[in-house]
């Protein structure tokens, strides 16, 4: 079957996202003109991630590793866990659920622990929550497979509670060798734990979303959580969400 209906579908998708946030006057810019030979869709997250990198690396950093080193490393870091029994999450999972996305993503998402949906289909993100983050997520003119979607643990926590701190402290030696393998420009954080976690501090995300942070040099944006969105959802939470969105995909094209 064709997929010539697709673009149209995120088209559909964004304009809704958009409508729900409050936004009402939209005005399509007319597109640079391309030239001849050249592809017409939008540059790719590693164009993306190439030009913020461009615009802040000092001329005699080392340049960014390619995608085929961090589809390496992420692999290694997978073998790593293995069938993980390090902490007691593991007695009630049915799958590791690792990560997905661009290797090279510009972008790189970070929620806490996976739900019931994706223990099942070892993917995060695949639940109502993750249908809403995918919305947000081509509401800023990206797909699913342009960024990088992780958790701060590989297992789901009984009854989709918060992890614990020893659970954290376990897992997140992998969250962070897969920041360092990704080397994202931009972290949007979604949710209190991860942001605790990244950020290191007790300050709740009502307070800290919507201000820039840093975790090991790279630049992090908190936001709510898409599952906090769907409980609570006003066109003023709808809205700062956007707006955060809006500047981290900025951040990551270098032009904020």
């Amino acid at each position: 079957m064709s997929d010539a209906g697709a673009p149209w579908a995120d088209l559909r998708e964004w304009v809704a996202y958009l409508s729900e946030c409050g936004v009402r006057d939209l005005r399509l810019a007319r597109p640079p003109a391309v030239a001849a030979g050249a592809a017409s869709r939008p540059a790719g997250p590693a164009a993306s991630k190439q030009r913020a990198s461009e615009a802040t690396r000092p001329a005699t950093d080392k340049a960014p590793a390619s995608a085929g080193d961090a589809v390496k490393r992420l692999a290694l870091i997978r073998d790593e866990i293995g069938e993980c029994t390090r902490c007691k999450l593991h007695e009630q999972r049915n799958n590791i659920v690792f990560g997905v996305g661009h290797p090279d993503a510009g972008l790189m998402f970070v929620g806490e622990g996976p739900g019931a949906e994706e223990d099942a289909r070892g993917e995060p993100f695949v639940g109502r929550a993750g249908k809403k983050l995918d919305e947000m997520i081509v509401a800023i003119g990206l797909r699913r497979e342009d960024v990088y979607i992780a958790n701060i643990v590989k297992c789901r926590p009984p009854g989709n509670r918060d992890p614990q701190p020893d659970e954290i402290g376990t897992c997140s030696p992998f969250l962070n060798a897969q920041i360092e393998a990704i080397r994202p420009s931009v972290i949007v954080t979604l949710g209190a734990p991860a942001t605790r976690l990244l950020l290191q501090t007790r300050i709740g995300i009502t307070k800290l979303r919507g201000t820039w942070h840093e975790f090991n040099g790279v630049p992090v944006m908190p936001t709510f959580h898409p599952a906090y969105l769907l409980r609570r959802y006003t066109v003023e939470n709808r809205r700062a969400v956007w707006e955060d969105l809006q500047a981290a995909r900025s951040r990551m094209d270098g032009t904020a």
